[in-house]
């Protein structure tokens, strides 16, 4: 077995995952074949690994991740260690660092091993203090550029933004123009991904106060354009800003010495034209952009260049299609885009989705599959491959894919309200309420999860803690259905009709579901109104798609009122 014992420095100053992706390193180096199951995250993270891999900001085009990703890794690398953990037959003790002043990946990655691995043979020494390991980095600015660039392609936006300032700090526009813009966009982009678009609107506001040059006003403008087209606060998006800026870049694009270039650019700015006429209800208009824009590059492209490039197109031509109604289409442009661009989980879980509206649940199910092993480990992959397998009665399966999602994403609510559910069903009431709990405890006015627990709370017979759940619930959300059905069927219990019939014609009001008319149907037999009864069950017999029990149970309700009506 391998020694992993030691002290691995984690201070931030070494990068992202310092010390902990030597760690896995050595624990990837004692079990390859487990190793090799967890290549994704394990590449991203301890990227000397494979030492044939090209470094992210080498791939054509450089693919931008969502911050989230990182955690994403953060769960594949806890899985891996906890299953070479469960083999070991003694106790291991691991001592990590600096910890407190580590980069935020690796905070965030220790924080999932202390999780996962707390009753395995495996030790966690997490220290604040401890000798530091002199960072070896090249001042140069090209060598700052160079990590940065690498830095943004592999998503650790923290790391970058960091890296972006120190860099806007040793060079002036005045004295090094295209680094200081280098720097400077590149601060841009990590502070979008992480949520702080208003910060990256100053910076370019800056650049344009800064400098004429004509290249970096054009990429500014489109950078903007894309800030109030994308990721400022919806109350911050303007669409009409958005297109000046746009035409703006294209203007400047149109006066690029290199014809090559020109269309290039100018193709991939119409893109942003084109989702905004698709989103002002325009797609035709988005379509021919799109189709025109694909023909130009055919123009000037050699067979096989930038097929990443081309894949981006056709994608924005599928979304077009859905736009249009026309799924047939788009389910063959993101084939092609698979076909040009396979190692994108993106286009998976799109592709999944058209599958999944047409029936084809075992397709949608094998693309969300491939979708976690690229991305790795999508929490919403991971989620509507869990919905799909309950609907095919794969209970297990479902459960198991949800647990997933929330420990990657302790706040995703749909998957923790789906996880309760199936352990209602089961009549895991325990585990259902707990799950139930905990997530209120991070979202305590959820109104579903509100709605959920004070179904739970009437299965369990606490009538008075149901009701005032489900009251709680129809405060933060009047139009949740759910909510004022259980509700009445608490009341109703309770013997409190009169109440339960009005919960229920809000209910009727606001569904054309059968359920709340059956309910109400019920109650207002206890009440002795059989013809408003009779109606209801009518009503609701009139659905089409009724279940089996259901159809019973309302001619049932239909013939107790026909009795007393008949006499």
């Amino acid at each position: 077995m391998t020694d992993v014992s030691g002290d691995y420095d984690c201070h931030r100053d070494l990068g992202p995952y310092a010390g902990v992706a030597d760690f896995l390193g050595r624990v990837a180096t004692d079990r390859p074949r487990l190793a090799a199951r967890h290549r994704v995250e394990l590449q991203a993270i301890a990227s000397g690994l494979d030492r044939a891999a090209r470094p992210a900001a080498e791939e054509e085009p450089i693919r931008f991740h969502p911050a989230r990703r990182t955690a994403c890794l953060a769960y594949g690398a806890a899985e891996f260690v906890a299953a070479w953990a469960g083999r070991l037959r003694r106790p291991v003790t691991v001592r990590f660092s600096h910890v407190a002043d580590a980069d935020e990946t690796t905070r965030e990655l220790i924080e999932t091993l202390v999780r996962r691995v707390g009753s395995s043979p495996l030790r966690l020494d997490l220290r604040d203090g401890g000798d530091r390991r002199a960072p070896v980095a090249d001042p140069a600015p090209e060598a700052v550029r160079a990590a940065l660039g690498e830095s943004l392609a592999c998503g650790f936006y923290h790391h970058a933004a960091r890296v972006a300032r120190h860099g806007r700090a040793t060079v002036t526009p005045a004295d090094d123009l295209r680094h200081w813009w280098a720097f400077t966009t590149g601060l841009a982009t990590a502070l979008v991904a992480l949520d702080r678009p208003t910060e990256a609107l100053q910076l370019y506001d800056e650049v344009r106060a800064t400098t004429d040059d004509p290249k970096i006003i054009m990429s500014a403008a489109y950078s903007t354009a894309m800030l109030y087209a994308r990721h400022l606060p919806a109350a911050d998006q303007e669409a009409a800003r958005a297109r000046h800026w746009l035409e703006r870049a294209l203007d400047l694009a149109a006066g690029l010495d290199d014809p090559r270039q020109r269309t290039i650019s100018t193709v991939f700015y119409e893109q942003g034209l084109a989702l905004l006429d698709s989103r002002a209800g325009e797609p035709d208009r988005a379509l021919r952009l799109i189709d025109d824009g694909l023909a130009r590059l055919a123009a000037v492209l050699a067979p096989g260049e930038r097929p990443q490039d081309l894949a981006r197109l056709r994608h924005n031509r599928a979304q077009v299609h859905l736009a249009l109604g026309d799924p047939a289409r788009a389910l063959a442009d993101l084939d092609t885009v698979i076909g040009h661009d396979p190692g994108n989980c993106e286009y998976y879980v799109d592709r999944a989705a058209l599958h999944r509206a047409a029936g084809r649940s075992v397709a949608a199910i094998r693309d969300y599959g491939t979708a976690i092993r690229l991305g790795p480990h999508l929490p919403e992959a991971y989620y509507n491959r869990a919905v799909l397998q309950q609907e095919r009665g794969r209970v297990g399966r479902a459960r198991d894919d949800l647990e997933r999602v929330l420990a990657i994403d302790p706040g995703h609510l749909d998957a923790r309200i789906a996880l309760v559910n199936l352990h209602r069903e089961r009549g895991a009431l325990d585990a259902a309420e707990a799950g139930a709990r905990a997530g209120l405890a991070r979202a305590p006015q959820d109104a579903a999860l509100l709605c959920t627990l004070g179904l739970i709370c009437s299965e369990r017979g606490n009538a008075a803690e149901a009701d005032d759940l489900l009251t709680r619930a129809l405060a933060r959300d009047p139009e949740l259905v759910e909510a004022w059905t259980n509700r009445a069927a608490v009341r109703f219990e309770r013997g409190e009709i009169a109440a339960a019939v009005a919960d229920l014609d809000r209910a009727v009001a606001l569904s054309a579901a059968p359920v709340p008319r059956y309910n109400r149907g019920t109650a207002l037999l206890r009440l002795g109104r059989w013809e408003e009864a009779a109606r209801d069950f009518s009503h609701a017999l009139a659905q089409p798609g009724l279940d089996r029990a259901l159809r019973r149970d309302l001619r049932a309700g239909l013939a107790r009122c026909r009795r007393p009506m008949a006499g």
